[in-house]
């Protein structure tokens, strides 16, 4: 595993109610049986509705999901490419996990970051 892959299965599980499950013999992360994160040895795909969409689209090879994933705002992100730092590439998990998480998630991952401020 590449340090990206580990860092970005280790987030996105740290994640309120994230679970990881293998349909198609492929990992995914979910939250409410929905997925956040796919996540393979060949490059990880997510949703992005923001600004970051384009800049994930900006990486060489990047391309909108297939299956009509990326009219959704879903982008694949290859492995290969010469990736933005993994900080980065947290922010854009968050951000496919916000735009997929149930409200009541989200105010867990609010309320933990509140918590972790205000120490």
């Amino acid at each position: 595993m590449t340090d990206w892959h580990e860092a970005l299965r280790d987030f996105a599980l740290s994640l309120p109610e994230a679970w990881e499950d293998h349909p198609w013999g492929d990992t995914v992360i979910k939250v409410n049986k929905k997925i956040f994160l796919f996540l393979g040895t060949e490059g990880f795909g997510v949703k992005l509705l923001s600004e970051t969409h384009g800049h994930a689209l900006s990486v060489t090879g990047a391309a909108p999901s297939g299956y009509g994933l990326g009219k959704a705002g879903w982008v694949s992100v290859p492995a290969a490419a010469d990736l933005p730092d993994v900080e980065v590439l947290i922010d854009w998990v968050e951000e496919s996990y916000r735009a997929i998480a149930p409200k009541r998630a989200i105010k867990l991952l609010d309320d933990q970051a509140q918590g972790e401020a205000d120490q």
